[in-house]
């Protein structure tokens, strides 16, 4: 459906940058605004489904991998930045056919 709106040419101007500031059009900036004023998209409602999604989601990281259940320990090892730099280091050097130690 389309709807047509007399706007104050300085509140259509806001708009265009707000919208464009956002990354939206003026059409979806508008459609947001109309649903967060009927009710449909409050931020609340929106933050509280995410954290349950969240939940879940570590929820089911601790399901069975692979047969056996992964331990919290084993969840939360912390990523190894040295290693993995390391690793693209080796695997553009033999891409490349570059050698010698680095």
């Amino acid at each position: 459906m389309t709807i047509s709106v007399r706007m104050d040419p300085m509140l259509e101007r806001e708009l265009e940058l707000v919208a464009k500031r956002k990354g939206v059009t003026k059409s979806q900036f508008v459609i947001e605004a109309v649903e967060r004023a009927l009710g449909r998209r409050n931020p609340y409602d929106l933050m509280m489904a995410l954290k349950v999604e969240e939940e879940r989601a570590v929820y089911n990281a601790g399901a069975l991998q692979g047969g056996e259940r992964v331990s919290d320990a084993a969840k939360e090892v912390p990523y190894d930045t040295g290693a993995a730099k390391d690793a693209i280091k080796q695997k553009l050097k033999s891409k490349h056919g570059v050698g010698g130690a680095g």
